[in-house]
């Protein structure tokens, strides 16, 4: 199918050349706004011809002309040879342009990062001091509770309330371990929690 200009009026041809049979726009099923659209640009791209246009005006004609021709070509799926009425370049418009599609970002990478690139080098000494200082908090904070239940009523009530932290833990240590904003948070906690487990057996048993 081709888009040209015939007087002051828009045709879309079929197949054969310049000897194909020319149909009026509102004769397709394209719907009338897309037909009143082809003619009306047909008319403007006829007096821009007629005056010897301006290359601003002939611009926006061309240009007017390639989006309609889009149009066009989706709504009959179908490429349409579109020749331009002021260069007089003939150019084929498909049906679906192809789209430039990004790669999965996952709710978690949205939230919290992306994963590292493997080309990054590793911040050993800001990440490990990250770690040390959320490990000591842990291990300090789990000894507190449990030395005081311990204390205040029985050490199987320690034990059971550090079970119950560190299962509250785990799921989101384990979903942050790869995300580098936050992976050496996951390991000094997971550090500290296991540390700490071993001064809570000591003190509640």
């Amino acid at each position: 199918m081709e888009l040209r200009i015939r007087g002051d009026r828009a045709v879309l041809a079929g197949p054969g050349g310049p000897a194909a049979r020319e149909i009026d726009p509102r004769s397709l099923a394209i719907g009338a706004d897309l037909a009143e659209a082809l003619h009306e640009w047909a008319r403007v791209a006829s007096a821009v011809q007629r005056e010897n246009g301006e290359s601003e005006a002939a611009a926006v004609v061309s240009q007017r002309g390639r989006q309609l021709a889009a149009r066009v070509a989706a709504v009959m799926n179908t490429p349409v040879r579109y020749l331009d009425p002021v260069t007089e370049v003939e150019t084929v418009v498909d049906p679906h342009p192809p789209e430039v599609t990004e790669p999965a970002i996952s709710v978690t990478e949205r939230l919290l990062g992306a994963r590292a690139s493997e080309d990054e080098p590793t911040p050993w000494l800001t990440g490990l001091t990250i770690s040390l200082f959320v490990g000591a908090v842990i291990v300090v904070a789990m000894l507190a509770l449990a030395t005081t239940l311990a204390k205040e009523t029985t050490g199987f009530l320690a034990i059971a309330a550090s079970a119950v932290v560190t299962a509250g833990l785990t799921p989101s240590l384990w979903l942050a371990r790869k995300l580098p904003i936050v992976r050496w948070v996951a390991l000094g906690a997971g550090a500290g929690v296991a540390i700490a487990w071993i001064g809570v057996l000591v003190v509640s048993l």
